[in-house]
């Protein structure tokens, strides 16, 4: 026997009409790409998230048809955000920080009809537009007034709304359908495609809602750090408009001064971001004097939390950390977050160890350790193994076909890190199966630096580590082993990477061994040097 219940398809365009009408005047602030400031409510959203709808539609947009954004967090992209998902089209979000070639194969592969920009990336589209044949129209994300110069067509985002009609019925369709695409960055190999659905990014954005992950709620103010050109800013545009929230864009205004000064000007109570944004804010309030009076909790993913900050932030400005961890497979939130504790610091040094594990993980989301036989290891926090994890929000393949192995026969996802499962459901990672390095948040291939260093004739074999900094939390650093009877230059070393590799992809140090530690067969033992770097002062060899 089965309930009698209503079949109502979960649709994202439900948000945004739910929070145009139960919370419309709720504000979404952004600070511009020009640095003025500019603010809306939810409810003058949602007029120009229809607009933009009909706008597509009279241009000809499809269901399934790729929309591919490469912009900062702002309010022009929320709209972009909900009218193309809402009328069965497909936003493809690009990180403008990657390599042009990259950003053209990307382009290519996820067949985009339109690309949207922000002006910072003019340079960028002017670069690539020739080599973007499934690009049907450009559009600048800004006025007539504000257009840059371009070497393809292009028409600015005000001038292609401007006509269209401010209602609309949103039609209704399977719940399943895809809304978004995310390509995964920091593999080896061409990226993979993560297809969100409806479904998967409604559920998402409730789990984030949860009061143990972000929590949030109409008397909350977010200040969304976290790139909406990354992994859907973590869901935060979806779960803000849910929860009827304030919304904070920051724009390109990502130091330390622009923050604080919005955090403080605006009233943030929650603000969610890569550990590297918190430590230049907190260097600017300690060097200036100020505080940060409003913000109740600081969430900290992307790269793992250091413990001086988490004690920065807790110990000297009162603000309590909350670690989690994911992936652009796991939506990202819902893999896991870590409960904080009481501001009472009578026992404090006890609760730092578990406030830097990963996290805990949240209802919806099932994760398990296998060894490299796939038998399944015991939660004790000692045994150590492969993670995979399922759930509703995690993608079950990649676009087109793309990387199968990464995906069990028995339904889970294999997400390339090892890792301990405590008994209190914490989720500690212990290493990275691929040797991808974390810098500041974003991801560093480590073989792609390798390769590319071994372009260079006298380089014999390279190894690319991840070494400890104070900034960046990790940065890249290369070993490399001559060829007998050569001593590379270092500058033209780097010349090679440059040639290959993202700008912040560039190790900060080059030192030379006369042989690197190779296992079995024929591997580099990059624990061995982990273990024999690990002290290693990146100033000092700048």
């Amino acid at each position: 026997m089965q309930g009698l219940m209503m079949k109502h398809e979960l649709m994202i365009s439900d948000l945004i009409e739910h929070a145009a009408n139960v919370h419309r005047n709720q504000e979404i602030y952004t600070l511009e790409t020009d640095m003025s400031e500019h603010r809306y409510t939810w409810a003058d959203c949602a007029v120009r998230v229809r607009k933009l709808a009909n706008a597509l539609l009279a241009s000809g947009v499809q269901k399934g048809d790729r929309v591919a954004t490469i912009a900062w967090n702002n309010y022009r992209h929320v709209e972009i955000y909900y009218a193309v998902s809402s009328i069965g089209a497909i936003v493809h979000t690009i990180n403008p920080r990657l390599k042009p070639e990259q950003i053209a194969w990307m382009i290519g592969h996820a067949e985009d009809r339109y690309l949207m920009f922000d002006t910072t990336f003019a340079p960028i589209i002017n670069g690539v537009h020739g080599l973007c044949k499934s690009v049907k129209k450009f559009i600048c994300l800004t006025d007539d007034a504000g257009m840059p110069e371009f070497k393809c067509d292009a028409v600015s985002y005000e001038s292609f709304i401007a006509d269209a009609s401010e209602e609309i019925e949103w039609e209704r369709f399977d719940e399943n359908t895809a809304c978004t695409l995310c390509y995964t960055s920091g593999t080896t190999g061409d990226p993979k495609g993560v297809l969100y659905s409806h479904r998967s990014t409604i559920l998402h954005a409730m789990a984030g809602s949860f009061q143990d992950v972000i929590g949030g709620g109409s008397n909350d103010t977010i200040l969304a750090v976290v790139p909406m050109f990354h992994v859907s800013a973590w869901g935060l545009v979806y779960s803000a408009a849910m929860v009827g929230a304030k919304i904070v864009m920051p724009g390109p205004g990502l130091d330390g001064a622009n923050l604080t000064k919005m955090i403080n000007q605006e009233g943030v109570t929650l603000m969610a971001g890569v550990p590297t944004v918190w430590l230049g804010i907190y260097n600017h309030v300690k060097a200036n004097n100020e505080s940060l009076p409003t913000v109740k909790k600081a969430l900290v993913g992307g790269s793992a939390l250091p413990e001086s900050l988490l004690r920065k932030y807790e110990q000297d400005l009162g603000i309590p950390m909350q670690q989690g961890w994911g992936m652009t497979e796991t939506s990202p939130l819902g893999t896991t977050y870590s409960k904080y504790p009481s501001a009472d610091h009578k026992n404090y040094d006890d609760t730092v160890a578990d406030k830097l594990y990963a996290g805990r993980r949240i209802f919806g989301v099932d994760m398990r350790i296998v060894d490299d036989e796939g038998n399944i290891l015991p939660e004790d926090g000692e045994a150590e193994g492969h993670l995979q994890v399922r759930g509703p929000w995690i993608a079950s393949g990649y676009f087109k076909g793309a990387g199968a192995d990464s995906f069990t026969d028995d339904g889970w996802f294999a997400t390339g890190d090892v890792s301990k499962l405590h008994p209190r459901g914490y989720m500690e990672i212990t290493d990275r199966s691929k040797d991808v390095i974390k810098s500041g948040g974003e991801w560093v291939s480590s073989i792609e630096v390798e390769n590319a260093a071994s372009d260079h004739p006298d380089v014999a074999m390279a190894a690319c580590i991840g070494v400890r900094h104070e900034k960046w939390q990790e940065r890249p650093m290369l070993i490399v082993q001559p060829v007998p009877g050569k001593t590379p230059d270092k500058d033209e070393i780097k010349k090679c990477i440059a040639a290959k590799c993202a700008k912040w992809w560039m190790p900060d140090a080059i030192e030379f061994v006369e042989a690197l530690p190779l296992g079995a067969t024929g591997k580099v033992l990059k624990r061995e040097l982990k273990i024999q770097y690990k002290d290693y002062d990146l100033e000092k060899a700048g």
